[in-house]
């Protein structure tokens, strides 16, 4: 838990000012490839972590992942330097796989978990990211002016490179004994698993493909408004005031995403799977029109980034726990990254399309769609599945 405080708070300084570089650098048109190159990086991060995990356990694949958004994070301090916009785009690429490694850690929370407390042990996971990622971008601002010589919305990529660095090797040293080798009674093997056979194994099990839409549109709606809006705070007030305001809103909205976790968790458990995952939403498309009409007010903005927040929190635990009961336990490791890989990547042409649609037709305009890209999620887990076996 300790390690997701961290490295939480190496995401958040990133996301909080991720576009607002892009756009200083490149153009607002562009402002969402930022975003896009950092989910990109970390979904296909997923494959060669989960493949690491999948033959050697937890330890070393998370390791992989945080050293990488380590480097990464140097590249786009770097790029701002040096004015590089490639180098920029190249250094968000890398720094995603830092957030990859904070979604697989969830995963390590349930491989000892019982059916009782599988919902809660994830959400606990996800909630100790809380404290880094809230007080995150509340120092985007004053740490943009802590070092000399580097473009104050560069600066916080600094600690963010630290952050990451010092996670992975905390895992390395401290993740004894590695619980997806402790929960399948085995040592390291070099039996390889195919990213086709991990696919096979989520079509023929109905929980598996309900989790994994859940994951993957809840995080699509998340990102498509989140990495938008420090953009529409900066075109709605003056300089002086963007990265203060950007910072308590994206603080307010990481607070949801992360804050209620455990309660999320917790009603998992209690209510099952598919009501929360349908909770979550309610709470998305309630959040779309709160932020869409918000205009100038801040308050109404703030209030419709928590409630993003909140559903992509319900969509994401209750998804996640339904997908890793419902696949095997040979193909676990290899199957979650190939859930997070469908994760990101639809996150990935979220925040892409998302600049564009900012750029062309508004922010409003973006709410909308970003609503109505619900409606598949609905559809598939209304559909009836039968109850997960252990």
């Amino acid at each position: 838990m300790l390690v997701e405080i961290i490295t939480g708070l190496g995401v958040a300084l990133g996301i909080s000012v991720g576009a607002l570089l892009t756009n200083d650098m490149a153009g607002t048109a562009l402002s969402g490839v930022a975003q896009s190159g950092a989910v990109i990086g970390g979904a296909l991060m997923a494959i060669p972590a989960s493949a690491l995990m999948q033959k050697s356990g937890r330890r070393p694949g998370l390791a992989l992942c945080y050293l990488v958004g380590a480097a990464g994070a140097a590249a786009v301090l770097t790029a701002a330097v040096l004015g590089s916009v490639p180098l920029l785009f190249l250094g968000f690429f890398l720094f995603g796989s830092g957030n990859a490694g904070k979604l697989a850690a969830r995963y390590a929370a349930v491989d000892l978990a019982t059916d009782e407390v599988r919902g809660r042990h994830l959400s606990m996971v996800v909630w100790a990211t809380t404290i880094g990622a809230v007080i995150g971008p509340n120092l985007a601002a004053p740490l943009g002016d802590s070092i000399q010589g580097v473009p104050t919305l560069a600066a916080p990529f600094a600690f963010a490179a630290v952050a990451f660095f010092v996670g992975a090797l905390l895992i390395l040293l401290f993740l004894r004994p590695d619980p997806l080798l402790l929960a399948g009674g085995k040592t390291p093997t070099r039996e390889k698993v195919s990213m086709r056979r991990a696919w096979e194994a989520v079509l023929v099990s109905p929980g598996a493909r309900i989790g994994i839409t859940a994951t993957s549109i809840g995080h699509l709606v998340m990102v498509a408004v989140m990495s938008m809006t420090p953009l529409y705070i900066g075109q709605t007030h003056s300089d002086a005031d963007t990265l203060r305001i950007v910072g308590f809103v994206i603080s307010a909205h990481i607070a949801g995403m992360y804050g209620l976790s455990p309660v999320v968790g917790w009603l998992t458990d209690r209510l099952g799977r598919k009501p929360v995952i349908l909770t979550g939403v309610g709470l998305l498309v309630t959040a779309c029109v709160i932020a869409g009409t918000s205009g100038h007010h801040t308050p109404q903005l703030t209030i419709g980034l928590i409630l993003l927040g909140l559903g992509w929190s319900c969509t994401m635990v209750a998804g996640s726990t339904l997908f890793t009961e419902s696949v095997p336990l040979e193909v676990k490791a290899r199957a979650q990254g190939l859930s997070d890989l469908a994760t990101g990547l639809t996150g990935a042409s979220a925040g892409l399309v998302s600049g564009l649609v900012v750029g062309f037709f508004g922010y409003q305009s973006l709410t909308i769609i970003a609503a109505i890209a619900t409606i598949p999620l609905i559809a598939v887990a209304l559909r009836p599945v039968p109850v997960p076996q252990s």
